[in-house]
């Protein structure tokens, strides 16, 4: 079985990014809202990142998590080193748009 790639739609000048299966079912929690600005007609597999969000989650090395139990709070989490790679690898080369292609 192939590991899935991250393919940038907005750079494809920039080499896929290797995702393990558990940072693909991550993706969600840094993907941009349906309302964010700038976002393009999305379509399957695909994500948008806000760059500002991107820079600092990279900066803070954290990022914040509604509990579906408490949706009042947010829980700071620490980001794990894979992720790290992952919002390094969007910032760095100015990504925005992607593709999950297994």
């Amino acid at each position: 079985m192939a590991q899935p790639m991250l393919v940038p739609l907005d750079h494809p000048e920039i080499a896929p990014f290797r995702l393990s299966p558990r940072l693909r079912s991550q993706l969600v929690y840094f993907m941009a809202g349906p309302d964010a600005p700038g976002i393009p007609e999305l379509g399957e597999y695909e994500y948008w990142f806000d760059r500002d969000e991107v820079t600092r989650w990279v900066m803070e090395g954290v990022f914040y998590l509604v509990s579906p139990l408490d949706t009042q709070n947010m829980t700071e989490v620490e980001l794990t080193e894979e992720q790290d790679l992952l919002l390094n690898w969007l910032e760095t080369n100015k990504i925005q748009h992607v593709r999950v292609v297994e």
